[in-house]
Parts: C-alpha cells; sequence; structure tokens
C-alpha cells in the first residue's frame, strides 16, 4: 500500500557502473515500495557477496518482506540500502548459528556463478579462502561495480577498513590463482 508523501527520494543507476545514492529530500512524493523495489537488486549483491547465495539470498528477501511489512519505520531512513542490510544481518544470524559455519558459503558452485551476475568459476576456489569481510569487499567493488564509498556506506565501516579488505582480498587472490587466470 503506497504512502502518500514520504521523505526519501532514491537515485539508483540503471548500471552498477555508477554508484547508487539515497538521499533525503522534504516531502517528496514517493512509494516506499518502488524504493525498496529499487534497492532489491543492491541489497541482494551485498548480502549474497557477504554470506553466500543460501544465507544472502533468503536473508535479502526477508529483510525485503520486513521492510514491507514495516513502511512506517522507513520515512526517515537516509540510506534505505544499508538499513536493509542492517535488517537482513538480524535476519542472517540465526542460520549462521545453527548451521555453526559448518557449511561452506560458496558450496555450489554453480548456483554462486549464477545468483546475481556471473562470476567466472575459476575464481570459485579462490574466493572459498577469502574472510567473509574480503570476499564481500573484492565482490562487491570488482565484479559487481560498487564504489568502496557505497561498500563503506553500506556496511557502516570506514572507508578505509573497506580498502584494506579489498587490498587484502585482492592479495591473497592473487596469491591462490593459477598464473594464467591473474
Amino acid at each position: 500500500m503506497p504512502l502518500e508523501r514520504v521523505d526519501l527520494s532514491v537515485s539508483i543507476p540503471a548500471t552498477s557502473d555508477q554508484p547508487f545514492v539515497i538521499r533525503r529530500t522534504p516531502s517528496v512524493p514517493a512509494s516506499i515500495e518502488a524504493a525498496i523495489a529499487r534497492c532489491q537488486p543492491f541489497l541482494l549483491e551485498a548480502l549474497v557477496a557477504r554470506y553466500g547465495p543460501e544465507i544472502g539470498g533468503e536473508a535479502a528477501d526477508e529483510a525485503v518482506a520486513w521492510a514491507l511489512g514495516h513502511t512506517d519505520r522507513l520515512g526517515d531512513v537516509r540510506n534505505l540500502v544499508a538499513y536493509l542490510y542492517r535488517v537482513g544481518q538480524s535476519k542472517a544470524r540465526p542460520s549462521l548459528r545453527w548451521r555453526a559455519r559448518r557449511a561452506d558459503p560458496l558450496a555450489d558452485d554453480a548456483m554462486v556463478a549464477n545468483v546475481v551476475r556471473p562470476i567466472d568459476p575459476s575464481l570459485i576456489d579462490a574466493l572459498r579462502k577469502l574472510t567473509p569481510d574480503q570476499r564481500a569487499a573484492v565482490l562487491l567493488v570488482h565484479a559487481y561495480g560498487w564504489t568502496i564509498a557505497d561498500v563503506a556506506d553500506l556496511r557502516g565501516v570506514a572507508v578505509t577498513a573497506v580498502t584494506n579488505h579489498l587490498r587484502r582480498g585482492l592479495i591473497a587472490l592473487r596469491k591462490h590463482l593459477p598464473e594464467d587466470d591473474q
């Protein structure tokens, strides 16, 4: 059910080459459901990059369902994608506890390679060896085309933290990739 007036405008580019920006503007007529729908692909990319396709996909779906059920809480949100990312993290926690991290988040190569955007299957083994933070930074910046600032804003950390995860992740990838793939 659309709201009449929402203090939220979402500017998300059609291509992933440009950064997305979410800004509040006074009295902009918008549908919060439409804003959630525009944020959903970015939320899916971020949660899958962090938790893998199974847990990340479920967490993204649950975060969107939560948002649609709690639209009254979203009117003053500055960054809807980051807010829903936090909701998705909360929704992923029980799965992580019960699975006790025994399952490899990248266990199904075909699922990982095709869940959001195609990823070269030869990278899957190397991505498994990265920490979750490194894997999220590398996938979001290099595979999905996010800017470092967008990743930092999404995760609620400093740009330097994302830069460090990205740099360390790339070093580890170079070490684990065969010579011809580098």
